[in-house]
């Protein structure tokens, strides 16, 4: 049980250390909304929305002024928008994704995500209208995020999706070259998408799920790093299993804030509340870096040989203390290192110390995988294909979630920072190395066979 008296001492000593709760998200279940008719299906889904997420806002900043922890973003995740469109062409994707993104607007959240497809054995002709919309859909819209799930441990990685998706994705950045490619950050390409995921771009409501959840997702990197320093000034010697102690010890006061909170505003909303998912979640903020955590382990360059090694350690103590804390964790639950949404990070790239095959190694161990990275707009479809698969092959073999958000910036050559604003932050242009030598094996399509262990599971 939660006991708030508990959870207000951990308030009040975390509160000067950049604790949120970096999104409360409403899931909503728009199966129901489908029909021959895309008016009808606009206008029914827009007041679902309405009905379910009217009160969202202006609950969360009751709550967070009562425990004087920020919301700092409230959203939507919707089932996965290829339902809609069985039957519909590209004109009906654009018109649902501007429903979507008024009906967003209308409830006051930031994001809306569900814009989702699903082609990890093969693709179904809306799943097909959905990804080609994406162009259009991303540089019209402002708060729609999409994703679009090409592999799995059971399925493989369908070569096919992951070919068309390295041809979408420059589409998309050069429909919005006046942002610097942005509509690309409000994708994710994942293998193993997660069902309850609260964080954009990959959010969306999942089968199984309740009609309408409320799941939330908590940060707190600045919270990690201070819990260490003040270990380290106490005692300097201390082993990296002791400081992997400290982070469970953190990661668990933190979990109970946010179910607390999270629990309140379903309570609040008459809803049930899903999972707390506890995900080291940067922001461009000073303080507030998985990438200055990793520095105070004793990773003097972000990139140096051992910073695979500090990421599972960091990653591994996250879970463990959420896991101790609630037996509602879920979602993706780790350390995120988004690139352009992480100050330290994004400095280790510009100084050349952090190169794509570093993080990649790194994505093999952290919660998700290659995001927010920026790349020349220049790089080819055949190679921003390859460097999906790749990612895709390292959820698939060690049965993961992972997932590709990567940004070719119109114009941008290695060395040019890309300027996203807000939370999506900068990011510098990262060389692609070895350009090109890859797309004979991505021309050959099909699918990569699944590995027998993930068969038997």
């Amino acid at each position: 049980m939660l006991r708030t008296d508990e959870i207000l001492s951990t308030i009040h000593m975390l509160h000067a250390e950049h604790l949120d709760v970096r999104t409360v998200t409403l899931g909503i279940n728009l199966n129901d909304c489908a029909g021959p008719d895309v008016d009808l299906i606009c206008r029914k889904l827009t007041q679902k929305i309405g009905r379910y997420a009217r009160n969202l806002v202006a609950v969360c900043d009751q709550v967070a002024r009562k425990y004087g922890v920020p919301v700092t973003n409230k959203r939507l995740a919707v089932s996965p928008v290829e339902v809609l469109l069985a039957g519909h062409g590209q004109a009906a994707a654009v018109r649902i994704a501007e429903a979507l993104d008024a009906a967003a607007g209308e409830v006051r959240v930031d994001l809306v995500g569900g814009f989702t497809a699903f082609c990890e054995k093969g693709m179904t002709a809306a799943g097909a209208v959905l990804i080609d919309s994406l162009p259009e859909v991303l540089s019209r819209t402002e708060r729609v995020c999409a994703s679009v799930n090409v592999a799995s441990r059971r399925a493989g990685i369908n070569m096919d999706a992951v070919a068309r998706m390295g041809r979408v994705i420059p589409a998309i950045a050069a429909a919005t070259a006046d942002r610097q490619g942005f509509g690309a950050a409000k994708l994710v390409v994942f293998a193993n998408i997660p069902h309850d995921n609260p964080f954009m771009a990959g959010a969306y409501l999942g089968a199984g799920e309740p009609e309408v959840v409320v799941n939330v997702g908590v940060s707190g990197p600045g919270v990690v790093t201070s819990a260490l320093r003040r270990r380290l000034e106490l005692a300097p010697d201390l082993t990296l299993g002791e400081l992997a102690e400290e982070i469970k010890i953190t990661a668990f006061r933190v979990t109970r804030v946010g179910e607390l909170i999270g629990r309140e505003v379903a309570a609040e909303l008459a809803v049930p509340f899903g999972i707390l998912d506890l995900s080291l979640a940067p922001t461009p903020a000073v303080g507030d870096s998985v990438g200055e955590i990793l520095r105070v382990l004793g990773i003097d360059r972000i990139g140096a040989p051992g910073s695979t090694a500090a990421i599972a350690l960091l990653t591994d103590a996250v879970k463990k203390g959420g896991a101790f804390a609630s037996a509602s964790v879920g979602g993706l639950s780790g350390a995120f290192i988004p690139v352009s949404e992480d100050a330290a990070l994004a400095d280790a790239a510009a100084a050349g110390y952090l190169v794509l095959e570093k993080l990649e190694a790194m994505t093999s161990v952290c919660s998700v995988g290659l995001d927010m990275i920026a790349v020349p707009g220049e790089t080819s479809p055949e190679t921003i294909a390859a460097i999906i698969a790749d990612e895709m092959a390292i959820g698939v073999v060690n049965n993961k979630t992972t997932g590709v958000r990567i940004i070719p910036v119109p114009g941008g050559r290695v060395g040019d920072r890309a300027e996203f604003g807000g939370l999506f932050g900068s990011a510098p242009v990262m060389e692609v190395r070895n350009a090109g030598a890859s797309d004979a094996f991505v021309a050959h399509g099909g699918r990569v066979p699944a590995p027998i262990q993930s068969l038997n599971n």
